[in-house]
This record gives C-alpha cells, sequence and structure tokens, in this order.
C-alpha cells in the first residue's frame, strides 16, 4: 500500500468509510446485548466483527462515544456507564 486516504482500500478490501458504517451498525445491533447481558467480552465483539481489527477499534470507540465503559487490559469487557 502506497498511500493511506479514505478510498485507500483495507483488510477485505473496503474502504476506512465503509469500515466506519460497519463499525456503526455493530454498534447498533450489540448495545441491546449489553442491555440484556449487562457486559460483552471483548473476545465476543472481535468474533462478532469476524476478526477484522480496525472494525473492532471503531466499534470500541463509537461504544465509548455512546457513553459505555469499554474496560482495559485487567477487564477486558464492555460496560453500560
Amino acid at each position: 500500500m502506497d498511500s493511506c486516504g479514505r478510498g485507500t482500500e483495507y483488510r477485505h478490501g473496503k474502504t476506512y468509510e465503509e469500515c466506519k458504517q460497519l463499525a456503526e451498525d455493530f454498534t447498533t445491533q450489540l448495545k441491546p446485548k449489553i442491555g440484556e447481558d449487562g457486559k460483552l467480552a471483548w473476545s465476543v465483539l472481535l468474533e462478532t466483527v469476524n476478526h477484522d481489527e480496525l472494525v473492532y477499534k471503531l466499534t470500541l470507540k463509537y461504544l465509548r462515544r455512546d457513553g459505555y465503559d469499554i474496560g482495559n487490559r485487567d477487564r477486558p469487557e464492555i460496560k453500560k456507564l
């Protein structure tokens, strides 16, 4: 990859904008599950996003933006604040 940008293809041939949209969709999907169970493990999130690191990180970012505690390396789980 010679350059980075919004139109550059990342893993699985998706652009950054497509990854952002996927992350928003996953965030919307996961909110009710976190509400029901009280928490969601990072490993479950990683499986949900099909091990796509960029979408995984963006999903965590959007969950934090929407008022969720995304945990840390000692407590790898997501909870509603």
